[in-house]
């Protein structure tokens, strides 16, 4: 986006036809506007609000490689890269000059502390590469506080994704950011996609994924629990693999049950319901236990990523003393699980269990029936330094138990 065009009296901002107003024959949205009622400022403020980090995509000078392909010659870039000084300015910089100055008599004197900043999204090839070179060799000079995350193209795999990816290591780009929407069986696939990455270079920011299942003539059916839940077993691993991936973000957030383009989306709604999809609550399970350390959690000395259908991951709370475990099983038949301390003990006699589950892959939250799938929470009995449980057929299961700070 323009930033620059987003900010400022809202009734002056201008109106401008969405990149996917007529992108999907299949779904021809020709009022798909906007009218930056929330621009960057505003989103600067959700993220404060969320206690969020912001994380603004700015245009490296190159139009969507899957249409026209423009791309500014490197000689024309300067005002592309003035765009983003002048953004890292309106976030941070003091409020009597500049930028700054325009945030605040927007009403935010104090900066939003902007640490991150994206350049370009999706692109590829070696236009991609020159252009960010020139942009992070000025960013870096100017603002070397401020980490730069990079594209590997739309791509999971494959030639440019590979060429990306050497390409960014040899420029110390601080993130990656990959990008798969695939089905269901690939997210199982890649539960340990990240376990062989490199420790020394880049970080990876999972920065837009969901699995796509099967077709329905509900819009929201392609959220059904066999794409949460294979999800879930993917997750694992990033979570495993959390100091390669920093951060991870499903994609997209919204739709209205009467205008929506793309699917699947991790909330439905309509002008009086908001609905949570199964994928919505593995997501919530997950950022809402968390941890602040990974613990290994390993079968015979091995990580748990598919083994008898099951994908399993620990980490620690430290500051409450507690440690949470997520299984998830994949199978349609109930698997036994002890979960063990190679060392040390519980400390409770029971532990707190969240659960996600249901027999039927194809079921799916909607407004008429937004609780379809839902979690139920339940306590597990400690045995000493064991748990045992049954993990229910295709479930996610979060543990906590504590274990002293």
């Amino acid at each position: 986006y323009q930033w620059k065009k987003t900010v400022g009296p809202v009734d002056e901002r201008e109106l401008i036809i969405n990149r996917w107003n007529t992108e999907f024959a299949h779904r021809s949205t020709p009022d798909y506007f906007q009218s930056f009622g929330l621009g960057f400022y505003e989103y600067f403020q959700l993220a404060e609000d969320l206690g969020a980090e912001p994380l603004p995509i700015l245009s490296c000078g190159m139009a969507c490689q899957f249409n026209t392909g423009e791309v500014v010659p490197i000689d024309q870039l300067d005002p592309y890269i003035q765009d983003a000084l002048d953004l890292i300015e309106f976030a941070n910089g003091p409020a009597d000059q500049g930028w700054g100055k325009l945030r605040a008599e927007m009403g935010h004197p104090a900066p939003f502390h902007l640490k991150m900043l994206g350049v370009g999204n999706e692109q590829w090839g070696e236009q991609y590469v020159e252009r960010y070179k020139v942009f992070a060799g000025i960013l870096r000079e100017k603002h070397p506080e401020i980490r730069l995350v990079t594209g590997s193209g739309p791509f999971n795999r494959g030639e440019w994704f590979d060429y990306l990816w050497g390409e960014m290591r040899k420029e110390k780009a601080d993130l990656v950011d990959e990008h798969y929407y695939a089905p269901p069986e690939w997210f199982l696939r890649n539960a340990a996609r990240y376990d062989d990455y490199d420790r020394n270079g880049p970080k990876v920011f999972a920065g837009e994924y969901a699995a796509h299942g099967p077709q329905g003539d509900d819009p929201s059916s392609r959220n059904t629990w066999l794409s949460a839940l294979t999800e879930a077993a993917f997750m694992t691993g990033l979570e495993r693999n959390a100091d390669v991936v920093q951060m991870a973000s499903y994609a997209p957030l919204f739709a209205h049950v009467e205008a929506w383009q793309w699917r699947p989306d991790l909330i439905w709604f309509d002008n009086l319901n908001v609905v949570g999809t199964p994928n919505y609550y593995v997501q919530k399970l997950f950022s809402t236990n968390k941890g602040d350390r990974v613990a290994p959690m390993l079968e015979n000395g091995a990580a748990v990523s598919g083994q008898d259908s099951l994908y399993a991951g620990a980490v620690m709370d430290r500051a409450k003393g507690e440690l949470i475990f997520k299984v998830v099983n994949t199978s349609s038949q109930a698997m036994p699980v002890e979960i063990s301390l190679k060392s040390g003990r519980f400390t409770g006699k029971s532990a707190v269990l969240q659960t996600l589950a249901s027999d039927d892959l194809t079921l799916y939250n909607s407004i008429e029936n937004p609780l379809a799938i839902y979690p139920e929470k339940s306590e597990l009995r400690v045995d000493g330094n064991r748990i045992p449980m049954q993990a229910p057929p295709r479930s996610l299961s979060v543990i906590r138990v504590k274990t002293g700070k």
